[in-house]
């Protein structure tokens, strides 16, 4: 098979290469771009974020990526949220209280709970929710019961029945989402080492059979 093409929205802040780049190390055709017809015309597209929730969410808006995204979120093609990238998803955040989110997923984000350190800036184990069996796992987190991976935030996700997976933080914290084409984590795959490289194969096989 052809390496899938795989979009990495590109709207100007952070350190986006670093996910086009260990994505095109698990054998996509991974393109750093704000080209809203590559995007329509993507496998997959993936939405990457560092920082905070306004600036990223603004800077996404000034782009012009924030419709292209939703539409991604919408199309079944396989949708990949990183960090600040989940968090956009959602209708909106504390940390920013007037500024929309894309609406995607239902709920606010909120300050990490109790006596804890913020940000969370530490490797945490994952933890699938419940008894799922193996066949109910998103595809994206198969093989990775009980990983490590790498987190750095201060606001969380809600719980809710779309989180598949925790890791314990003061109490259970939201890491990664799922609802129908839409995988988002909370936890950097990029930089989570093979963990997190797993996690990007399995959603560049997840691609590329889609586009098959």
């Amino acid at each position: 098979m052809s390496a899938p093409l795989i979009a990495v929205l590109d709207y100007g802040i952070g350190n986006l290469r670093s996910a086009q780049k260990a994505l095109q190390r698990m054998g996509a055709d991974a393109r750093l771009t704000a080209d809203a017809k590559l995007i329509a015309d993507a496998a997959g597209v993936v939405l990457p974020g560092v920082g905070a929730f306004g600036p990223c969410m603004e800077a996404l808006r000034r782009s012009g990526l924030d419709e292209p995204a939703r539409a991604a979120t919408d199309d079944g093609r396989p949708f990949l949220g990183i960090c600040i990238g989940l968090q956009l998803l959602y209708e909106g955040s504390e940390e920013a209280p007037n500024m929309a989110g894309l609406g995607v997923l239902e709920g606010t984000v909120k300050l990490l709970k109790g006596n804890v350190k913020r940000p969370q800036m530490q490797w945490n184990r994952l933890d699938f929710v419940g008894s799922r069996a193996a066949a109910s796992v998103p595809f994206v987190l198969q093989g990775l019961e009980g990983a490590w991976v790498y987190f750095v935030h201060s606001y969380c996700v809600p719980m809710s029945p779309n989180v598949v997976a925790v890791c314990d933080y003061g109490g259970p914290v939201p890491a990664v989402v799922a609802k129908r084409n839409v995988c988002a984590t909370q936890f950097h795959p990029e930089k989570s080492s093979g963990p997190g490289l797993t996690l990007l194969a399995n959603f560049v096989r997840q691609t590329q059979a889609a586009a098959a």
